[in-house]
């Protein structure tokens, strides 16, 4: 980077990045588990699916939600040497970073449905939601204090996905017309 500048990484699209990989293999996994009878029978296995679904959604949304407001609160304007990474390269760093993940987790899933029909694949995709509603909040912030919120590549830690883990120690703000990504990491229409 030149004169100083650091590349810089939405942080909504960061969260929303892993969404749409768990939705589907959720609901991949899901549909799959629907058709097989399970130890507890389709009924019971749907049933409990809508309440992991439910409460998994609930959960990721909500997950270190006082730690991404403080962030947010106490952004510093970036630095016009700052390099500001496209929506479509920190979705690929992402996915590159977590490639087996969701299908470790859609594997766990189908594995689940022997015993609880569905349940396991909607639980995955109650985490795909959950991320979705995160990244929207997110764009809530965003649209409220009028700045986009960016956080350093290189305290995104080795998977490309930590937007708020232990190195990160703040996180630099821009107008909302900068970068690709509308807020709450949507791409821009």
């Amino acid at each position: 980077m030149a004169r100083g500048g650091q590349g810089l990484a939405r942080v909504a699209v960061v969260v929303r990045a892993g969404a749409a990989p768990l939705w589907w293999c959720g609901v991949t996994a899901a549909g799959i588990g629907v058709v097989l009878p399970g130890l507890t029978g389709r009924r019971i296995g749907v049933m409990a699916g809508a309440v992991l679904f439910l409460v998994t959604a609930a959960v990721v949304a909500s997950w270190r939600r006082k730690r991404y407001d403080a962030l947010v609160r106490s952004a510093a304007r970036a630095g016009k040497h700052d390099v500001l990474q496209d929506r479509a390269v920190t979705v690929r760093n992402w996915r590159r970073g977590h490639r087996w993940w969701p299908l470790l987790a859609f594997a766990g899933a189908l594995a689940a449905s022997l015993a609880v029909p569905a349940a396991g694949g909607m639980l995955l995709a109650g985490a795909g939601v959950g991320l979705w509603l995160k990244a929207g909040r997110l764009g809530r912030l965003e649209r409220a204090e009028q700045a986009l919120i960016w956080v350093r590549v290189d305290w995104l830690g080795p998977r490309a996905g930590a937007p708020v883990g232990k190195p990160v120690r703040a996180v630099r703000a821009t107008g909302v017309a900068a970068g690709d990504a509308a807020p709450g990491g949507a791409r821009r229409h």
